[in-house]
């Protein structure tokens, strides 16, 4: 059978056959070997709060289950729009938000609706390699833009002026970022946007992370900056809804029926029983719970990120949301006879029972230095992950 040239020139997401090798490798273990310590995908340990899960069970219950709006249901747009105005104080009509298939779908929508193949977007390197991908699959192309600790890997409006070129159609960033947990800062972010609008151009925001920021100058949604901003955010990471696959998108009014025009087309409408589950997620014990985990999810950085960086790894900015550590691991190399990250993963899998991800899905100029922690884990699995690396280290 002959494959598309789309299917072939697609790359692998290697976080995921890291976790498939780790997971082989867990099953094959003897009893007394100790388990293995999952630092490798960003998925919180926790899972939906209780009033999540018993409207899940009530909408089927009452059988609830059949198609909604391409665009979702019309009280979860409005609880939507209701926590922009209470949590950031920004006006987002409900008529602006689309509720697509997890934030990947919102991606695929996004990009389907405003770039053509040979159009070029600017992303920052490092940055999640999965919207590089989606660009791919329609045949634009991302033009990584290198960045560096002391822009806290972040893009600034200078150096996206200077890659800007005549078939640069727009940008597409993270705030906070993955792998870094890093955001942009609020004025550089001003700036950029006013060159891309300048320039002709869509901004688009990947703000799947933005519940979980950790510090209010960074906390701020992309949506302030005017009603032509692209926002794509999820009930995975904050909300805890990883494997319910619900997200959404807040396009411009002019997006907004061609954004419905795709979904009807692509997936008729996100799963209705997640829809109706969701409502439940901006209930005020919902809330406090999320607020709750979010203090934990912060806690761990703040043990883990110090520990790293006494073990040797190199970890110049402290990241001020999402949950992750981007760790410079080549001074550890020639400890563990290795020559790159992915042969230090390899290692730490293998010697140590700990996953992490190598930094070839994040980055093309990294040369294999880093590795990706999550952690996303309780803090009594990060503890233990420190105490085996170190053995392994010593």
């Amino acid at each position: 059978m002959r494959l598309s040239e789309r299917a072939r020139r697609i790359e692998p997401f290697y976080v995921m056959q890291v976790a498939k090798q780790a997971q082989a490798l867990a099953a094959q273990q003897a009893p007394e070997t100790p388990r293995m310590l999952f630092l490798n995908i960003g998925e919180p340990d926790f899972t939906a709060p209780p009033l999540v899960q018993a409207a899940a069970e009530r909408a089927i219950a009452h059988g609830q289950t059949q198609y909604t709006n391409a665009l979702g249901l019309q009280p979860l747009r409005e609880a939507i729009s209701h926590w922009y105005a209470e949590r950031f104080g920004v006006d987002v009509p409900a008529r602006r938000i689309a509720i697509t298939a997890g934030a990947s779908a919102a991606l695929q929508l996004a990009c389907l609706a405003l770039f053509d193949a040979g159009d070029e977007v600017l992303m920052p390197d490092p940055s999640y390699p999965c919207n590089r991908h989606i660009l791919s699959t329609i045949g634009a192309r991302a033009t990584l833009l290198p960045t560096m600790a002391a822009q806290r890997y972040q893009p600034d409006a200078a150096q996206l002026a200077a890659a800007w070129g005549p078939l640069t159609r727009g940008v597409l960033l993270a705030s906070p970022s993955n792998p870094t947990g890093t955001s942009i800062d609020p004025d550089e972010l001003r700036r950029i946007h006013a060159l891309v609008q300048a320039r002709g151009g869509v901004t688009v925001v990947d703000e799947i992370y933005l519940g979980l920021s950790h510090d209010p100058r960074y906390g701020q949604t992309a949506l302030a900056l005017g009603d032509d901003v692209v926002s794509v955010n999820s009930f995975s990471k904050y909300f805890n809804m990883t494997g319910w696959r619900l997200g959404w998108l807040v396009v411009p009014d002019t997006m907004v029926e061609a954004v419905e025009r795709l979904s009807q087309n692509l997936y008729i409408c996100a799963s209705t029983v997640a829809q109706h589950a969701a409502l439940a997620c901006f209930e005020p014990d919902s809330i406090a719970r999320y607020e709750e985990r979010r203090a934990a999810f912060k806690a761990r950085g703040e043990y883990f990120i110090p520990a790293l960086r006494e073990l040797g790894f190199g970890l110049p900015v402290m990241p001020d949301g999402a949950f992750y550590a981007w760790a410079d691991a080549s001074p550890l190399f020639d400890r563990l006879g290795v020559q790159d990250s992915a042969g230090f993963v390899q290692v730490l899998m293998e010697r140590a029972r700990v996953v992490a991800t190598p930094s070839r899905d994040f980055s093309d100029r990294d040369a294999g230095t880093h590795v990706r922690f999550s952690t996303a884990s309780r803090l009594e699995d990060l503890q233990e992950a420190v105490a085996r690396l170190r053995r392994l280290l010593a």
